[in-house]
């Protein structure tokens, strides 16, 4: 059986407290990278991301490496060349990015390229690829 790539998903929460009881606690997930506004999540080798966002209708907005990335939005981990050619089908597509493709946490544990945008329907998407997948979790 091939190995399949991790997946990322981010969810809006109210309180952070009440997430790390739930997700770290009840569920016994690993903890990853953190702000005061959001954690990352081991979830069996994918990436879950709570992200604290009041007032969430069906798009909200967190603050990350100085960007608004839209909560909630879901997407894959994929290599850094298959990263750059989706990011270049998309532009020759015309497509709107909601976070244009770029560097994030540049030089830090957890460095990245990403990417968000949305569907038709408006479900917002994250591409990201990392150098070293490894760092997926990193601190």
């Amino acid at each position: 059986m091939t190995a399949r790539p991790p997946f990322h998903l981010a969810v809006p929460v109210d309180d952070l407290a009440r997430a790390r009881a739930f997700y770290g606690g009840v569920l016994g997930l690993a903890e990853g990278r953190s702000a005061g506004h959001w954690v990352d999540w081991d979830l069996h080798g994918h990436q879950l991301v709570t992200h604290v966002a009041p007032g969430s209708g069906p798009v909200g907005h967190s603050d990350v490496d100085g960007h608004r990335v839209p909560v909630p939005h879901f997407g894959l981990v994929l290599p850094v060349e298959e990263f750059h050619a989706v990011a270049a089908r998309l532009r020759a597509a015309g497509t709107a990015f909601v976070v244009e493709p770029y560097l994030r946490f540049a030089g830090e544990p957890g460095e990245q390229w990403t990417m968000f945008l949305l569907d038709p329907a408006g479900n917002a998407l994250e591409f990201k690829a990392f150098r070293d997948e490894g760092q997926l979790f990193a601190r």
